[in-house]
């Protein structure tokens, strides 16, 4: 049956299935792959107590794991819960169709809906049988470290981030394990060592020692331990293999360095955010804006490939990072009003993976601890090596006040926005070309073109919002949201609008965040996973950039959107149909003048109460580097562990020969427990500072050798000679009157400090931090507990031959 070698291999399998932490943004699986495992190795342990051929054996790990994801996924469909049925075979093939479809769909850690919860138990679950195969049935505990690369090669492949080196360790260390069982079962095969007449001897005529097993299990531990750590520190303090340095800490390029921004398809996470079903608190912030406050944008997607739309890859220089800085001016804002609103954003800690802050455009200053950098042609905040998570932030953006008759008179775009952002592939379909110009028929200026583009895809269009509709994967996609279907989500109303605008020459790009979201109180708004958002920008000179809103808003569409005031007062597409107040008139002069006074930010500021000055006085909750900090801990818990092991042992001796020695129980004195204490604590002493102890030396053959190697002044060598003898008459007259624990405590830590003054520093400290003694009394320890499950093993290997009997052969 080989228990011992089935347990290995399923702890292995475990182990390594930690690798996929980062795929999913849940932990059930993990907890599902147990059950998965288990089923495995249950069966494996059947077929080789039946004798069953290696083939018949995976197959029947295989016919396990079909019942386990059975009864986990498709027990209403399956006899009794339990047996597969042809209904239960094809809700098994369907689930693993959705599972696939999610998988290509969500960018990683994806939601564990059921069809990817299978996708993740069957793999685990494969992989367990091949483990089980190689290494159990097949004898070949190497090769069984294959399939366990498969579950590393996965988040690999799909994610940009590496994992972490704690998930690599453990199933490093899963590994070696089943690589130390297998080499310690076979040289049990070989039997015991073999001495008598016969045996072959050395030159001496004595029979040859046995091989020293423990040292070459030492050494082969230590072997793996180094090749561990290899794997682990060179790739991460290598050029080039990781960017982020030593475990993430690196700060990036050099001064002079640029480095390319990468992140996961924004896109894709929008989805995966607005089809959440717990609808999340994302972040809460705080405004002193006297309006709806502006969206909070995250990315500004300026590039369509005829399939999608994305951003042009950033290259980011240490000249890049905000520092404390003003942030670069708004492209092409330079005429229009403005005035300043200050932001106090916090983002909850539960938030994963978000290196781009969403902000109100345009930004003109952003304070937050860590290497925040800046974008400037997009106004971009990002970090190469940072997340937003649990962090809280200030953000000074100016806002534009633009209205219908200013966006009109806007004039011709520079040539290098006109060429880079009407950009469009040459296959885009004749007819999407031909819809623009019937949707704009009528319109003579830009803004009348885009507000007529808004309305029809708001009222005008029969469009509908609908967030079960697939993302755009390629062009037809999206000619058949604008031509057939007219279903979908904010995606496909921003990317589409934004490809209208620029057939039509309008620059345009797509942004994508947050909406305002919900105010629960004044100033005080809250901002859920359901407010993720894409919509359309649109230049115009003097103004900058220009948020529009093509996706329904309301009940029937986004909850939280809201299109703005500018884009609704056009009535028809003839220049002579807006009537309006002039932009140039004094009254629209007073209003700019009275939103645009450098008084008006100060004023907004003593809006935000006492709890706003509170926020920006003291560090916020994800300010500090929570993270590093309970790392940090832990490590120096670590460190301090053999240390305390060492004194508290000190302490427990002492007590317990004081006990004995003073007769507490009743019971007459023993000094000859305290005798013991001593030595066993001089010989610890010695072990820590480095010296040679001699098992096999006598007290007093022991005290010498080591008064000799440590030339002790007068004090300290007659405490050794009296520690030495009280060990001696405890051990062969402890009749006879014994030294005091008093005087041999004493003694002990005279020559205690007498040891430590004769070794080196490094020594000292090595006794003191790593204390040697500890630590092989916790080896020795490991080992017992380690003899003590395999006996348990045994015996319930021997109750299982019992319960099922073999098959004649």
């Amino acid at each position: 049956m080989r228990l011992r070698m089935t347990i290995m291999a399923a702890l292995t399998a475990l182990t390594g299935s930690v690798a996929l932490y980062p795929l999913f943004s849940g932990g059930a699986w993990f907890w599902s792959g147990l059950g998965a495992v288990a089923a495995v190795a249950l069966a494996g342990l059947l077929t080789r107590r039946l004798r069953w051929p290696a083939v018949f054996g995976a197959a029947g790990g295989l016919g396990a794991l079909l019942l386990y994801l059975t009864v986990r996924f498709t027990a209403s469909e399956a006899l009794l819960g339990v047996v597969p049925t042809p209904a239960s075979l094809r809700r098994l093939r369907e689930l693993l169709q959705e599972g696939w479809d999610a998988a290509n769909q969500y960018a990683a850690p994806v939601p564990l809906v059921p069809g990817i919860m299978l996708l993740a138990v069957a793999g685990i679950g494969l992989v367990a049988v091949l483990v089980d195969l190689l290494a159990v049935r097949l004898r070949r505990a190497a090769p069984a470290g294959l399939p366990l690369l498969a579950l590393y090669s996965v988040p690999a492949a799909v994610r940009e981030d590496s994992v972490s080196w704690i998930a690599f360790g453990i199933g490093a260390l899963g590994y070696l394990a089943l690589l130390a069982a297998d080499s310690r079962e076979q040289i049990g095969g070989w039997g015991r060592v073999v001495t008598g007449p016969g045996v072959p001897r050395g030159r001496t005529g004595e029979a040859a020692p046995p091989p020293d097993r423990g040292a070459m299990a030492a050494s082969g531990r230590r072997i793996g331990v180094a090749a561990v750590a290899v794997a682990v520190l060179v790739p991460a303090v290598t050029p080039g293999i990781h960017s982020r340095g030593l475990f993430g800490m690196g700060g990036g390029s050099g001064r002079g360095g640029t480095q390319t921004v990468t992140t996961p398809d924004p896109l894709v996470s929008l989805k995966r955010e607005l089809t959440r079903t717990d609808d999340s608190l994302v972040l809460t912030y705080r405004t002193n804006d006297t309006e709806r406050p502006e969206y909070l944008r995250l990315y500004a997607l300026d590039k369509f490939d005829g399939d999608r739309w994305t951003y042009t890859s950033l290259q980011s220089t240490p000249r890049d990072r905000l520092s404390g800085r003003d942030l670069p001016e708004p492209p092409g804002l330079y005429s229009a009003p403005t005035r300043l609103v200050t932001t106090r954003i916090r983002v909850r800690p539960q938030v994963r993976n978000m290196t781009f802050l969403p902000v109100p455009y345009a930004p003109t200053r952003v304070e937050i601890e860590g290497d925040w950098r800046v974008h400037p042609p997009s106004l971009m905040i990002y970090s190469l090596r940072d997340s937003a998570s649990g962090r809280s932030y200030t953000v000074t953006s100016t806002r534009v006040r633009a209205t219908a008759a200013r966006l009109r008179a806007a004039g011709p775009p520079p040539n290098e926005i006109y060429t880079r952002y009407t950009a469009v592939p040459e296959r885009i379909p004749r007819e999407v070309r031909r819809l623009a110009d019937e949707i704009t028929a009528g319109a003579t200026t830009a803004y009348d073109q885009a507000v007529l583009l808004q309305r029809w895809f708001t009222e005008d269009g029969g469009f509908q919002y609908d967030l079960t509709a697939r993302p755009p994967q390629h062009g037809s996609d999206l000619v058949d949201f604008l031509m057939h279907s007219k279903k979908g989500y904010c995606e496909q109303f921003a990317a589409s609008m934004a490809l209208l605008a620029r057939i039509l020459g309008i620059p345009a790009r797509v942004a994508m965040g947050y909406t305002t979201g919900t105010e629960v109180s004044p100033g005080v708004w809250h901002v859920r996973t359901r407010d993720a958002h894409a919509w359309p920008e649109l230049y115009f000179q003097g103004t900058g950039w220009v948020r529009f809103e093509p996706t329904p808003s309301g009940a029937a569409g986004q909850g939280t959107a809201s299109p703005p005031v500018y884009s609704q007062l056009i009535t028809s597409g003839t220049a002579d149909a807006a009537q309006e107040q002039d932009v140039d008139s004094p009254e629209a002069d007073r209003q700019e003048r009275d939103q645009a006074s450098p008084s008006a930010p100060a004023r907004r500021q003593d809006d935000l109460g006492a709890d706003a000055g509170a926020d920006s006085g003291r560090s916020a909750d994800g300010d500090a580097p929570i993270g590093w900090i309970i790392g940090a801990l832990l490590a120096l818990l670590l460190l301090a562990a053999p240390r305390a092991a060492r004194s508290a042992t000190r302490r427990l001796r002492w007590a317990a020969a004081a006990t004995r020695s003073g007769g507490a129980d009743g019971s007459p004195p023993d000094h000859a427990e305290a005798a013991h204490t001593a030595w066993r604590e001089m010989r610890a002493d010695a072990i820590d500072h480095g010296l040679e102890w001699r098992p096999s030396d006598t007290p007093r053959t022991a005290a010498r050798r080591l008064g000799e190697l440590l030339e002790l002044e007068e004090p300290a060598a007659r405490a050794l000679g009296r520690i030495a003898r009280a060990e001696e008459l405890a051990r062969y007259a402890p009749s006879r009157p014994l030294t005091p624990p008093e005087t041999l405590r004493q003694d002990v830590r005279t020559v205690r400090e007498a040891i430590a003054a004769s070794v080196g520093r490094r020594a000292r400290w090595r006794a003191r931090l790593f204390p040697a003694s500890t630590l092989a009394s916790a080896g020795s320890l490991s080992r017992r507990a380690g003899g003590r499950l395999v006996a348990v093993a045994f015996r319930v290997e021997s109750l299982t031959r019992r319960l099922v009997p073999r098959r004649p052969r």
